[in-house]
């Protein structure tokens, strides 16, 4: 019989009062006992134990009590949680369950319950960018730059953004120094071995990607991936080993990225040079003749490419670079993003994090297997990956707007992927116009808008705030303060 719980003072009653009728000196009737194990679902033993008790309780004089003697076990004193006296300590002192539990004095399973439980909240600290005061209104400006007016809807929106592409460098590492794999219990460990970890074969790729255009129906008719560009460079081996002989031409990584370097890769389709070392450098596709290859014809050939303020990066003005962007009809700029705002960019907002996550899938042993991973990786994400990503980007900077510039915000989950399923995600983001009036006021009042700018031409007047922006700056004329 599976065991129950303790029997309460009621029920010991009962049974006691159950086994009384008709017993005869101190014994219960015949059957009794068979009757009360079936009634109340114990064994034998325990009725014959509260039958014993009872008739030498009655024996001695004393009152039948029906109380178990079973002695009870001291509970364990509930730990307090003192969220004020978490908040008192250093974060340093917290940054791990162990440092905590010794900060509050209490166990460190007890601090992973309360972490559990939803008591303590976890979270991850990423270092941003140290801004200054001109860069968080450069920030500003540059969210107030990508809305328009919508003059059938009479609201502002984010621009279409389909003309800029968006141009950055990363480092791809032919592997992690620490890496989780998942074996079974008889498995060898993998033994991954470096001859320095801080040497670890690293290839730097230029991407340049734009938003994705989409037809009627959802199909694709332009996915936006402009290409991805490794800098790389053909060297003859210097000595023997196992893998190939002196003199074998292979593929090294380029340490160096120069500014020569990266104006080779934007514009320079077929380059060909021979140094006095006797290595070559080949680029067989760069930046510019990739974006004239794969632009829709019926698009519009004035074309922006975001880069950010990297020193190895080329002004709009030079003249090798206007004459390749001005060229078969095309009008391409290179426009600068603000300073120490790599959340404006969208291969550091998302898409790079999207290809590396596909990238370490493949265990690559050389230059040359990197290279294929990351571009394989590059090739295999879905447009819809790339247009979410411009979403976010609209977010981020709704929220630019929302802290004046400074990049203390968190990015907000919009839900794309229930969006789409419903066919509910928007092309371009709206923007609450007392923002944008409150944003421009702002500006105003730092000196980085003059009353008449294109700017405020563009999101003041047309948005009908006209008045407002009037009123603010006839009360700062009057307030003695210059307007620039």
């Amino acid at each position: 019989m599976a065991r129950r719980k303790d029997l309460s003072a009621f029920e010991r009653a009962a049974i006691i009062q159950f086994l009384l009728e008709g017993s005869h000196n101190g014994k219960p009737a015949r059957g009794k006992i068979n009757a009360a194990v079936q009634k109340w679902s114990c064994c034998r033993r325990t009725i014959s134990r509260i039958w014993a008790a009872a008739n030498k309780q009655r024996a001695s004089g004393e009152v039948i009590s029906s109380l178990s003697k079973k002695k009870l076990r001291p509970r364990r004193k509930l730990v307090h949680l003192d969220l004020n006296l978490i908040a008192s300590l250093e974060l340093s002192k917290r940054s791990t369950i162990r440092r905590l539990a010794c900060g509050i004095k209490c166990s460190k399973s007890t601090v992973g319950r309360w972490i559990k439980l939803g008591l303590i909240r976890p979270h991850s600290s990423a270092i941003k960018p140290d801004l200054t005061a001109p860069n968080k209104l450069l920030r500003l400006r540059f969210s107030l730059e990508a809305l328009e007016y919508d003059r059938i809807l009479r609201s502002l929106t984010f621009k279409s953004m389909h003309n800029t592409i968006h141009i950055d460098e990363k480092w791809f590492y032919i592997t992690k120094s620490n890496q989780r794999f998942y074996l079974t219990p008889d498995e060898i460990d993998p033994h991954r071995t470096c001859k320095n970890k801080k040497f670890i074969t690293k290839v730097m790729f230029m991407c340049a990607v734009c938003r994705p255009v989409f037809g009627a129906n959802g199909e694709c008719l332009f996915d936006g991936k402009i290409g991805i560009f490794p800098f790389t460079e053909l060297v003859p081996a210097k000595r023997n080993s196992k893998n190939r002989a002196a003199g074998t031409m292979e593929w090294k990584p380029i340490q160096s990225i120069t500014k020569q370097v990266v104006k080779d890769c934007l514009i320079y389709q077929w380059l060909l040079k021979i140094y006095g070392s006797g290595y070559l450098r080949i680029n067989a596709v760069a930046i510019i003749p990739a974006i004239k290859a794969k632009w829709p014809a019926n698009a519009s050939k004035t074309i922006y490419i975001q880069q950010d303020n990297a020193r190895p990066h080329i002004q709009d003005s030079d003249p090798d670079f206007r004459a390749v962007a001005s060229a078969d009809g095309f009008d391409i700029h290179l426009v600068h993003q603000p300073p120490n705002s790599p959340d404006t960019n969208i291969n550091d907002l998302g898409w790079f994090r999207a290809i590396q996550s596909l990238q370490t899938e493949s265990m690559s042993t050389n230059v040359d297997g990197l290279v294929n991973a990351v571009i394989k990786s590059f090739n295999e994400l879905s447009p819809s990956t790339l247009n979410k990503v411009f979403i976010s980007l609209q977010s981020c900077m709704v929220e630019i707007l929302k802290v004046k510039g400074r990049n203390s915000y968190k990015i907000p989950h919009l839900g794309k992927d229930a969006l789409i399923r419903q066919d509910m995600l928007p092309l371009n983001l709206q923007v609450p116009s007392e923002l944008v009036r409150e944003c421009l006021s702002y500006l105003i009042e730092n000196g980085a808008l003059a009353y008449g700018d294109t700017l405020m031409n563009e999101l003041g007047v047309q948005a009908g705030c006209t008045d407002e922006v009037e009123m603010m700056v006839h009360q700062l004329q009057i307030q003695g303060t210059e307007v620039m």
